[in-house]
């Protein structure tokens, strides 16, 4: 079974949106640069040094700009094999997105390759095969 390991939340005004949840929930939020695409990472639990939740079951996430393409909140799910887990998404229905060029998976810098898609009833949700997630989705 290949667990959520990630969420994603479109914003309008990110720097907004980090203080809300900041005050409302006490989430911690680390604003990345332009070569990140403005993401910001939002930390809902504590973290290992590899930077993956300390307690099974708990995820993070992150906000990013919203968009056309992006306008409302989509989880991710981890995957031993990315290449695999977008030909199954094609043959159970789904369309393959990719990332940043269509149909192939983003290299996120030290985190691992990420593809987005959209499933049968039109939700659009990622997937991530991890550098490092201690097994959780092997």
């Amino acid at each position: 079974m290949n667990p959520v390991v990630h969420f994603e939340m479109p914003a309008e005004d990110a720097k907004r949106m980090s203080g809300f949840y900041t005050r409302a929930f006490g989430w911690q939020t680390k604003q990345l640069g332009p070569e990140m695409g403005n993401y910001v990472l939002v930390q809902t639990t504590e973290t290992a040094e590899n930077g993956f939740p300390k307690e099974p079951g708990r995820i993070n996430g992150g906000f990013a700009e919203k968009s056309k393409d992006f306008q409302y909140p989509s989880l991710v799910i981890g995957v031993g094999d990315i290449q695999e887990a977008m030909k199954k998404v094609a043959a159970a229905g789904g369309k393959v997105l990719g990332g940043q060029k269509p149909g192939q998976p983003d290299d996120i810098p030290g985190v691992g390759l990420y593809a987005a898609f959209i499933d049968t009833e039109g939700n659009r949700l990622g997937m991530l095969q991890p550098k490092d997630m201690g097994g959780a989705a092997k």
